[in-house]
């Protein structure tokens, strides 16, 4: 999997990942065994105002006890998913040092990235941009 060889040829190495229920639990699946780290869930579905998300304290304490967590999810589209993980994790643990431990112990890795989103990843295979075309993507395991 080319996302796997990408993250291989970074200087950084992840503790575990974190898949996003439901698109990115494929993807982490398949990185989990690819790069034999453990995997956990995190569900956050903002889609649609459905805003039915979990906190997980331990993921950011895990951070700032200096684990390496990386977030998997099939596309960065708007941002919002990980503009919300940001900020639940800001409350519950980092509480003022989020940049810090954010930019140090966290990254994102997904499918497709969106230039026109608000937030940013670390890893990704390909890009759109749905400022200029608004495509709806459909994943394999979708159909």
């Amino acid at each position: 999997m080319q996302l796997a060889l990408t993250i291989l040829k970074s200087d950084w190495r992840p503790d575990y990942i974190v898949g996003l229920t439901r698109g990115g639990l494929t993807p982490g699946v398949l990185l989990s065994h690819l790069l034999a780290v453990p995997m956990h869930t995190l569900k956050v579905q903002l889609r649609d105002d459905d805003q039915d998300c979990e906190m997980n304290c331990w993921m950011p304490e895990d951070v700032c006890e200096g684990k390496n967590i990386l977030i998997v999810d099939d596309i960065n589209d708007t941002g919002e998913t990980l503009a919300w993980i940001r900020s639940d994790w800001s409350k519950s643990v980092f509480q003022g040092d989020m940049d810090y431990h954010w930019h140090k112990r966290v990254r994102v890795a997904v499918l497709v990235n969106n230039l026109a989103s608000k937030e940013s990843v670390d890893f990704h295979i390909d890009e759109v941009n749905k400022a200029e075309d608004d495509c709806w993507i459909v994943f394999p395991w979708e159909k």
